[in-house]
């Protein structure tokens, strides 16, 4: 399958994670959109594997090996043998935006039959203003072709910055394996042409294989959690992040959006595999959802790093009593922080800081 881009933007200011078991083939039908971007790949799993990438990419690869090199003590943070892995590209990059896609995610079609840019229309949405506190009938009105509608109040149309974008899927949807189990011939075909801020004040499902954010606004609360090995828990990686990334935005006065780009999901999961990592969270939900609707967090918490903080003593309060898991995710949180500010020092500090690449 082969694409044509149009003009790539923001070359420099991009990096595409991709966490990963297995070669990179699929990086084929990308290429003409994201060849002149910088990769980072974090390779899950057995760490003496050897993953193949296509010629031509710019790529940085890491290892557990390399994550416990970077990282020692504070690696503990990081999933094993869990897609969560990828936030320790999120860690590591030095760039604004962050692209986030998983390796069985292909190019899709929009009902023209044209080939979809991804990473374009993500930046796009980053780029405009988002409205979280009031919703505009016809969605996004920075989109071209749109307007803020009558009886939108004029004080409110500047909107406010996004920090991120959570893009949808054709073809398999992204459910949970009750669902999965009760339609497993069900697809995704409708392809809705809209982008839309999420409310204030309203949490979502965000799902992390077709993911874009502001990594200079939003990046220290984009931790996807303890997940995988030797954890009681798997597939709520993205849904904990989001819930936290979404609590700190509406705190910050940040908006996020959701629609657009669809990307083809290629392939489903199996169920029974997926009920077994879920059912945990499915009946835990029941008491998380609560809690982040209710999360309050103080004036004083003006960055995400000390929202992110605040929320973790929060977790470790009122969840805690729910499973020692959270517990254990909440000193993580707290470990999360450490090495983001370890390896993203403000001010004097850049000096010191050591420079980490991935093993040679």
């Amino acid at each position: 399958m082969s694409g044509t881009a149009s003009t790539p933007i923001l070359t420099e200011e991009v990096d595409i994670v991709i966490p990963t078991i297995r070669n990179l083939e699929f990086l084929e039908m990308w290429r003409a959109f994201f060849e002149p971007y910088h990769l980072i790949i974090v390779q899950d799993g057995d760490p003496s594997k050897v993953i193949k990438v296509p010629e031509g990419f710019d790529y940085e690869l890491y290892t557990r090996n390399d994550i416990n090199r970077i990282l020692g003590s504070k690696a503990r943070c990081i999933s094993f043998k869990d897609s969560a892995c990828r936030c320790f590209g999120f860690l590591l990059s030095k760039k604004k935006y962050i692209f986030t896609i998983d390796d069985d995610c292909f190019v899709a079609k929009d009902p023209s039959g044209k080939e979809i840019n991804a990473l374009e229309q993500h930046l796009k949405n980053l780029l405009t203003p988002s409205t979280p506190f009031f919703f505009n009938t016809l969605y996004d009105p920075f989109r071209e072709g749109t307007d803020f509608v009558r009886g939108y109040p004029f004080s409110l149309r500047e909107g406010v910055p996004t920090a991120a974008s959570h893009g949808l899927w054709l073809n398999i949807p992204d459910y949970d394996a009750p669902t999965q189990l009760v339609k497993p011939l069900e697809r995704n075909t409708r392809y809705v042409d809209a982008v839309m801020t999420i409310p204030k004040g309203t949490l979502f499902p965000m799902c992390g294989m077709n993911l874009a954010f502001n990594r200079e606004l939003i990046g220290p609360a984009m931790y996807f959690g303890l997940m995988g090995d030797g954890q009681p828990i798997g597939r709520y990686d993205d849904m904990w992040a989001g819930w936290c990334m979404k609590v700190i935005s509406d705190h910050l006065g940040l908006g996020v959006k959701t629609g657009l780009p669809y990307i083809w999901h290629s392939k489903a999961s199996n169920p029974f595999v997926n009920l077994k990592k879920e059912y945990k969270g499915i009946y835990w939900q029941e008491e998380l959802i609560p809690f982040f609707q209710s999360v309050s967090l103080p004036k004083e918490c003006t960055t995400a790093q000390k929202c992110y903080i605040e929320l973790s003593k929060q977790v470790k309060a009122k969840l805690g009593k729910v499973d020692e898991y959270f517990n254990k995710l909440a000193d993580n949180m707290e470990t999360w922080i450490e090495a983001w500010e370890e390896l993203n020092p403000t001010g004097a500090a850049k000096s010191d800081a050591l420079t980490n690449g991935p093993a040679k």
